[in-house]
């Protein structure tokens, strides 16, 4: 009997199977989508996430980051990174070095979705097949989630994201988050001639209508043809527990609050590396309490910074409030970004 399958062959489930080939599991991907597979996402990577890909001996091209600024009503606030450098990294580009890790580590990719999932006290059934344990880290609308029971209903407005990239030589070290009345434009050097550009928005448009929303973005990048648009969507996804029996959550799988703080990757791969520990000790439960620990931060700071700018009156007064406090800012961004 197998020890571990994972579902979802992204970035959080390639580092789940990696942490578990390192502590001597026998461990099975299913991923039905070929690689490298290319979303929307807002391609930063913050030091934490740095930090747990060098830990696996990954270290993906991309472009240096330096820390976070935001723009808005003419002011700017700069908040440099404290505990190392992040980088701007190609989704796909990501992708591909995990999956080449992965194929380094003997670990087996099988092009194939997981269709029913059965729990039982010892084992887990995945397609008639056992294992001691099934991960899911099958994404924001994860079907092992909704076939374990776990999905819960998300309530009120719903956010949505769009990402393009534009070639053109990066004017900045920092990711650049453009606040205006009704999104948020997050630039993102991935290269040094390549510029990611993703917005999220609870309003349905197409993104040449929503850059217009960003004067300065849109001046910034001229008349520059942009690739094609990949959407994600809708962002707030919710889980009632992270592990069901003998199948555990990790990632987007496990509940999504929002891409506004930009470390999805970064908590993922946190979670992956806890989830391991748990499962080597043969301690699912651990890894409840381990998942709420490392997204603590995360969840408090997104929840109020979400619930703040659906006020159009706060929503006016984030860039000039961190304007006026660099310190508190700067302090916000690194309880974010620091390795977990």
């Amino acid at each position: 009997m197998r020890d571990l399958v994972v579902a979802g062959g992204g970035p959080v489930g390639l580092a789940t199977a990696l942490h578990a080939a390192r502590a001597g599991l026998d461990v099975l991907v299913r991923e039905p989508r070929p690689g490298p597979v290319d979303k929307a996402c807002g391609e930063g990577l913050m030091p934490g996430a740095i930090a747990d890909l060098a830990a696996l001996g990954i270290d993906p091209p991309g472009h240096p980051l330096e820390g976070i600024r935001y723009l808005g009503g003419g002011r700017s606030a700069d908040a440099p990174f404290r505990h190392g450098s992040g980088r701007g990294v190609r989704r796909t580009t990501l992708h591909r070095a995990m999956s080449d890790a992965v194929a380094a580590a003997g670990i087996t990719v099988s092009q194939l979705p997981v269709g029913e999932v059965e729990n039982h006290d010892d084992h887990v059934l995945v397609d008639g097949e056992p294992a001691r344990y099934l991960v899911a880290a099958d994404g924001l609308h994860s079907p092992v989630r909704r076939m374990v029971g776990a999905d819960r209903p998300v309530e009120g407005n719903r956010r949505h994201g769009l990402r393009v990239h534009v070639e053109m030589a990066p004017w900045t070290p920092y990711v650049e988050v453009h606040w205006a009345r009704g999104s948020e434009a997050y630039v993102t050097p991935v290269a040094d001639d390549l510029v990611g550009v993703a917005v999220l928005t609870e309003r349905q448009g197409q993104i040449h209508d929503l850059l217009a929303e960003h004067p300065l973005l849109r001046e910034r990048l001229g008349r520059r043809p942009l690739s094609r648009t990949r959407g994600a969507g809708p962002l707030r996804q919710r889980s009632s527990r992270r592990v069901v029996g003998r199948v555990l959550l990790v990632g987007d799988a496990a509940g999504y609050v929002d891409a506004l703080t930009g470390e999805g990757i970064a908590l993922g791969l946190a979670q992956a590396r806890a989830v391991v520990e748990a499962l080597a000790a043969d301690r699912p439960e651990r890894y409840e309490a381990a998942y709420r620990k490392l997204g603590r931060r995360h969840e408090l700071l997104t929840h109020a910074l979400l619930r703040g700018s659906r006020h159009p009156a706060v929503r006016r007064q984030i860039v000039p409030m961190a304007a006026r406090m660099p310190r508190v800012f700067a302090g916000v961004v690194d309880q974010l970004a620091r390795p977990a």
